[in-house]
């Protein structure tokens, strides 16, 4: 069987090559079906080997921490972006990053615990719903993604960790995730929905979105290497407005 299958996975890119020439590769129904067992079984022993949540990202970091954050910013790669281009803003106030690019609302749940709460910060500030509008991980409804946000806070609060909620900044489109359309009107929603929650429970709500976008909803000119990701300008924006929520709490 491995042999039929070897020689099938030989022959396939020498009938790609051929089929100028009118080449057709026949393989019969068996051989096809050793075939699919084949690539079935590589994708079922990739998924369970795969750290869906990458929960491997901060492992390290967390067991390496010498004194408790008092803040702990969860999020996407604008947050992993913002940690790593200004590190000082982070270890002078002893704020933690633990952002990761291309992450989901539904990922940032999942690891919630072990990034958050294990940390017993203070505050945590919660910035996502990016990927989400993007796609990263298929469809989801934009109530969903507001209930993973809403588990992460209540989650929060439950272990005496104040949450507060951030603004989703604003973006026009998304270079890799060019078929979705309307990310600004969508990302206006979701911030709707997300300041109504803060609103109706008592929770600080950190608008970065009204100081960076633009009256069309895109990131103003300037603050952003793509449109979605804001340069060091674009923190320059957004780190008054986290401290000036921060030190309400935390000095």
């Amino acid at each position: 069987m491995k042999k039929a299958i070897l020689t099938l996975l030989l022959l396939l890119p020498l009938t790609l090559m051929a089929q100028e020439n009118e080449v057709t590769l026949k393989i019969t129904g068996e051989e096809y079906k050793q075939l699919e067992r084949h690539f079935s079984a590589r994708q079922r022993t990739a998924q369970r080997n795969r750290d869906w949540a990458s929960f491997w990202r901060y492992e390290k970091a967390n067991a390496e921490l010498t004194q408790t954050p008092k803040v702990v910013f969860m999020g996407n790669s604008i947050t992993d972006n913002w940690a790593r281009m200004h590190k000082e803003f982070f270890d002078d106030n002893n704020f933690a990053g633990r952002g990761i690019s291309g992450q989901t609302t539904s990922e940032m749940l999942v690891r919630f615990q072990a990034d958050v709460i294990a940390l017993k910060p203070k505050l945590v500030l919660i910035m996502a719903g990016t990927n989400d509008v993007a796609g990263n991980n298929g469809v989801i409804t934009l109530e969903h993604v507001a209930q993973n946000i809403q588990s992460m806070c209540e989650l929060a609060k439950a272990h005496g960790i104040r949450p507060l909620i951030c603004s989703v900044p604003p973006c026009a489109g998304f270079g890799w995730a060019p078929e979705v359309k309307d990310a600004a009107g969508t990302i206006r929603t979701l911030n709707t929905m997300l300041q109504d929650y803060a609103r109706k429970n008592k929770i600080d709500y950190v608008d970065y979105w009204t100081a960076l976008a633009d009256d069309k909803g895109a990131m103003k000119p300037g603050v952003s290497s793509d449109g979605c990701h804001p340069t060091l300008d674009g923190y320059a924006i957004m780190e008054p407005i986290a401290l000036k929520a921060i030190r309400k709490y935390v000095k």
